[in-house]
């Protein structure tokens, strides 16, 4: 929440503490005892999310980029796969190491193998003595992409001069978990894996499973950053939007909707004018943006007649002309061995009215009703060299939110939820995937100049599996991130006694097993990192 108004009384403060006296970061098993305020060093970042399941078989390890990131040069390499673990692999594991030390904003960045976005990140706000911390991914489902040789290209865009010194030095790897004994290769990898380039799509004619997948980002500083703050022309308030807050990602495929989703409201590191919030625990997805998927099975008949299609995918809401949105995409695609075309038809495609409504009401404070959401149904059958299959696809996206400001947007108050309901049909087999978003949260300034920010961000989700009415598998998520941080607005940076909270707990729990993991920060030292499972 950087509005314009809190934000020009902040000044530098994203930038670092500068001043304070620093204190060394200590680990939580040594019952550490915080400091009163902030210092010049805090822990390093971390989240409660799992580390990435791996079979324990021989690996190698791939350097697939290394650099320093200072402006907007991006990186670029080749990649060649390791020889000495084949192609038969279990499991491939990305992995980025990444320091930085000074003053730096939050930074948002990319990377891509071959033309295809495998990972979408951002970056944590800086110490004066230097902090260093880590992303894992599993990016198996790339495998295709993976197994010849790839140019290479990353960027973290960045600004260093004499205010903001912080290089952002990363290196990423790839580490292949080979397939050997017991341990099976991946099922279920895609055999095509497509960068959606000029929105333009040819796929192979026997393909018989399409997914898309979409890095959906509000980002850039401006007012799409915090879209979800955002309130009609009439209103008060310093970020507008003709229809208010409600966004809504979308896919088509030559004009005709394809796939609709709820975006994450992502909550970047510096974010909700408060830094101290997110020093050492970020919010959810903050380090690993996860993309949007879409089910396009029902098209792929469509797609198969060996012509160029043209493929779109747009966010709904954005006023005309409005910039801050950057929504790269890759196609995923299934081949039929078995047969040279699969042909088929898209047999339904019910597509229901949006609904939008974003209501202001004026007073002390105002206040903005925001409700909204969609439906989408889509049905198509495929003849294939195993049979018929038909799949259906149903997605119902909805959003409700009151925000509330008083003179000067102080305070300023934000509820919302986001829902997305998925259901799957292929055959006789039925995927449910139930999403759920949550944010609740406050900024106030006081008569004594303190800022103060109060903030909870739920990421949460459900996935079960039916065959033939019988239950196959079930998986429950919930990841939650609460903070509480304030400091002095106005006063040079050793003055602003900084104190904050931070809390995060994720679980994840289903047929497949149990993680539960918390973590908690006082004043950016970390004093408790509990395990349940």
């Amino acid at each position: 929440m950087r509005q314009r108004k809190i934000m020009s009384m902040i000044g530098g403060l994203t930038l670092a503490a500068g001043l304070l006296l620093a204190a060394p970061a200590a680990h939580a098993d040594e019952a550490p005892t915080p400091p009163a305020e902030f210092t010049t060093d805090w822990h390093d970042p971390l989240t409660a999310a799992p580390p990435v399941d791996t079979p324990g078989t021989r690996s190698c390890e791939v350097t697939l980029a290394a650099a320093q990131f200072r402006d907007f040069t991006p990186y670029r390499g080749s990649y060649t796969p390791p020889k000495e673990c084949g192609t038969r692999w279990n499991k491939v594991v990305l992995r980025l190491e990444g320091k930085v030390k000074g003053r730096q904003y939050d930074r948002l960045g990319h990377l891509s193998v071959g033309g295809v976005e495998i990972l979408r990140t951002s970056t944590p706000e800086p110490s004066p003595d230097g902090i260093a911390w880590t992303v894992e991914k599993d990016v198996t489902r790339y495998r295709d992409t993976l197994t010849r040789p790839q140019p290479v290209e990353m960027l973290i865009g960045n600004v260093v001069d004499d205010t903001y010194t912080g290089v952002i030095d990363v290196r990423v790897t790839l580490t292949f978990h080979t397939a050997q004994g017991k341990v099976k290769p991946a099922a279920g990898t895609p055999d095509r894996v497509l960068p959606l380039t000029g929105a333009t799509l040819t796929t192979p004619r026997n393909t018989e499973r399409i997914l898309a997948e979409v890095y959906a980002t509000g980002s850039g500083g401006g007012c799409e950053e915090f879209w979800y703050l955002t309130v009609p022309d009439a209103a008060p308030y310093s970020c507008k939007a003709a229809d208010g807050p409600y966004r809504e990602v979308r896919i088509s495929v030559d004009g005709r909707l394809a796939g609709i989703a709820a975006p994450f409201p992502h909550v970047w590191t510096g974010g909700w004018s408060n830094p101290f919030l997110w020093y050492v625990t970020p919010a959810p997805r903050a380090f690993d943006v996860q993309p949007v998927v879409y089910d396009l099975t029902p098209f792929a008949a469509v797609l198969n007649d060996g012509r160029a299609h043209r493929v779109e995918v747009a966010v709904a809401g954005v006023p005309a002309g409005q910039s801050g949105w950057s929504v790269p995409a890759n196609v995923l695609l299934w081949q039929d061995e078995g047969s040279t075309v699969v042909t088929g038809a898209l047999d339904r495609h019910e597509a229901g009215t949006p609904r939008n409504s974003a209501v202001h009401t004026p007073g002390s404070p105002d206040r903005l009703e925001t409700t909204g959401g969609h439906t989408l149904t889509v049905a198509g059958h495929l003849n294939t060299s195993h049979g018929r299959v038909a799949t259906t696809v149903t997605r119902t996206v909805d959003h409700r939110s009151t925000h509330s400001w008083g003179a000067d947007e102080n305070p300023d108050a934000l509820t919302a939820y986001w829902t997305d309901d998925e259901t799957v049909t292929v055959g006789r087999t039925t995927t449910r995937t139930s999403r759920r978003y949550t944010m609740d949260g406050e900024i106030t300034v006081g008569a004594d100049n303190r800022l103060r920010t109060v903030l909870t961000v739920g990421d949460r989700a459900s996935v079960g599996i039916v065959r033939d009415g019988r239950r196959l598998s079930w998986t429950r998520l919930d990841d939650t991130y609460t903070g509480d941080a304030s400091f002095t607005l106005g006063v040079p940076r050793e003055q602003r006694h900084a104190v904050g909270t931070s809390s995060e707990r994720y679980r994840r729990y289903g047929s497949q097993g149990c993680y539960d993991r918390s973590l908690k920060t006082v004043q950016g030292t970390l004093v408790e990192d509990l395990r349940r499972c």
